[in-house]
């Protein structure tokens, strides 16, 4: 019978879920595996500069590929990643967190050996990511490949990351070649229950005068963006969505009425959806910057709550009822309506026509965010990946009508400083035809500007904008306009792309004609990645985001 090794073993389930690369750092504890990856025809190791950013790629990578992984060394390295696992768990994200561990031998002794806490306890760090992931597995010869095989199950299933330990010794141990495909397990809808479930909900909706969907990041986990569409053709509904669902389908949608934050929102948006006597909500995560500081006004009474394996209608739960089953029961109950008898303005009719009108450049104009983000609109093209860092990137470009297509990620719960650079990296790696764009902030770039140098490593080319407004300004609109916690040192962003000796070009851009400038090349030098860095005034913020801190 034809063998391969453990660490082979779990390299071919991961192929045959999808994922083509593995983002990591070589540590002695994982370099058994690291041989394998680098052996193996259908996954690429990308090497990142820490093991934090290989974490936050991973996460970036799953968002667009659907699954992602990450490699780290014992202890030091698994450690300096378990933010960017939390981060992942947070937002549910499907992440495999492979950790390679000292021998077997070595811990059964309980030997003193380096990247430990020196007391012979080899489980400690494991236990640690018991509470970032959804299960664990540690790896033995006598249960490798059946604990594979469960954990990347679960992964799939729960869109959450897991944890796998392989001991150096297990990574090289020989198993049987796998005779079988890997089928992920399918969570089933209870007939009775999804019968009941469709009827109370068509029931409430049908009876509605101006019923609305309101669609979140759980329409993005199970990758149910199709049938959201298919629900919007079938009901005529308008629909919004909110900060963490942004870009779930063309936000030119005919039916798309704007985004929702709670007191934050456009006025027309936030009385479309606090006065509506039917909310159907799907995949709704009711977290502060989702939710405007917690202003959003949803009647429970008239709200019906979809999520991934249950329903809640008013104080009713539905368990047992998977969401791609009701949102397909929904298309096929439900009556169309027209607009005219629904009665909504879209978002391209009337909310974003400041956006929609054209840019003409003042040439002596300093940038403003205002007009930072009117131009950028018009730079989006189709199918652009659009990565923003928490902060005033994030809520500038919340509100920026986005083309077919395109995908917007936001790190919008766990908001960890400096994610968007390496989500980037990820992002770029999980579909290089596609243009990828990064918004990020100069504080949270220096957080995870090293991961630069391996996105030119890998020849990407994104366009990155860089705000230089001089430090943390999220941070002085919350507490501290002076305070000197507040302030980094400056960089010369632009030139970095020389210091990492890439294929890339950097320019500062201080006002709108050099801006405009800056745009034009990007736009015609498709072959290298462009670095802008937009100069703005240090206290310049976007009004979406003043109008939630004042809540």
């Amino acid at each position: 019978m034809a063998t391969f090794t453990v660490g082979s073993y779990l390299l071919h389930r991961l192929a045959q879920i999808g994922i083509k690369h593995i983002f990591g750092v070589a540590g002695d504890y994982n370099m058994e595996f690291l041989d394998a990856i680098v052996n193996h025809d259908g996954i690429e190791l990308i090497s990142t500069c820490n093991e934090l950013n290989a974490s936050y790629a991973a996460d970036g990578y799953g968002r667009i590929n659907g699954v992602g992984a990450l490699v780290t060394t014992f202890g030091v390295g698994e450690l300096s990643a378990i933010n960017g696992v939390a981060g992942a768990y947070a937002e549910h994200v499907p992440v495999v967190a492979i950790t390679g561990s000292v021998a077997t031998k070595i811990q059964s002794s309980g030997s003193l050996v380096h990247h430990t806490l020196g007391t012979g306890d080899f489980s400690m760090f494991a236990r640690m990511y018991e509470k970032v992931t959804v299960t664990q597995a540690y790896l033995t010869t006598e249960n490798a490949t059946t604990e594979i095989d469960r954990v990347l199950g679960i992964c799939l299933l729960k869109k959450l990351p897991v944890y796998i330990s392989i001991p150096m010794d297990v990574a090289k141990h020989e198993v049987a070649v796998p005779s079988d495909s890997f089928i992920p397990p399918v969570f089933e809808s209870d007939r009775a229950a999804l019968a009941q479930t469709i009827d109370v909900c068509v029931a409430m909706l049908e009876k509605a005068t101006q019923p609305v969907i309101l669609a979140d990041i759980g329409v993005a986990r199970y990758h149910l963006h199709e049938q959201l569409r298919e629900l919007l053709t079938a009901t005529g509904y308008p629909y919004a969505t909110m900060n963490m669902g942004k870009g779930l389908l063309e936000e030119t949608h005919p039916q798309f009425i704007g985004i929702y934050n709670g007191a934050a929102s456009e006025e027309y948006v936030k009385k479309r959806i606090e006065q509506s006597d039917c909310v159907l909500s799907i995949g709704v995560l009711m977290t502060d910057f989702n939710t405007g500081k917690f202003s959003a006004k949803l009647d429970p009474e008239r709200t019906i709550e979809v999520h991934g394996q249950y329903v809640k209608v008013k104080s009713a739960l539905y368990n047992n009822v998977a969401m791609a089953d009701v949102l397909s029961g929904l298309c096929q109950r439900l009556q169309h309506r027209d607009a005219q008898t629904l009665n909504f303005f879209s978002a391209t009719a009337n909310l974003n026509a400041g956006f929609t009108t054209p840019f003409a450049a003042d040439s002596s104009a300093p940038i403003t965010q205002r007009r930072f983000w009117h131009r950028f609109a018009h730079f989006l093209q189709e199918d652009d990946i659009i990565v923003a860092e928490t902060g005033t990137c994030l809520f500038g470009a919340a509100i920026v009508p986005l083309p077919k297509g395109a995908t917007f990620i936001g790190q919008v719960l766990w908001g960890s400083i400096g994610y968007s650079v390496g989500a980037l990296l990820g992002c770029a790696i999980a579909n290089s035809q596609r243009r990828s764009i990064l918004l990020v902030g100069d504080g949270s770039f220096q957080m995870t500007a090293q991961e630069l140098s391996t996105i030119l490593r890998y020849h990407l080319k994104p366009i990155i904008f860089l705000i230089n407004n001089d430090g943390y300004t999220i941070e002085r609109d919350i507490h501290g306009e002076r305070m000197p916690y507040n302030d980094i040192q400056p960089w010369n962003y632009h030139q970095l792309v020389e210091v990492f000796a890439g294929n890339g070009w950097g320019m500062k851009v201080s006002t709108e004609s050099q801006l405009e400038t800056a745009l034009q090349k990007a736009e015609q030098n498709h072959d290298q990645l462009a670095f802008i860095e937009v100069v703005m005034d240090k206290m310049d913020s976007p009004e979406i985001l003043l109008k939630m801190l004042q809540q």
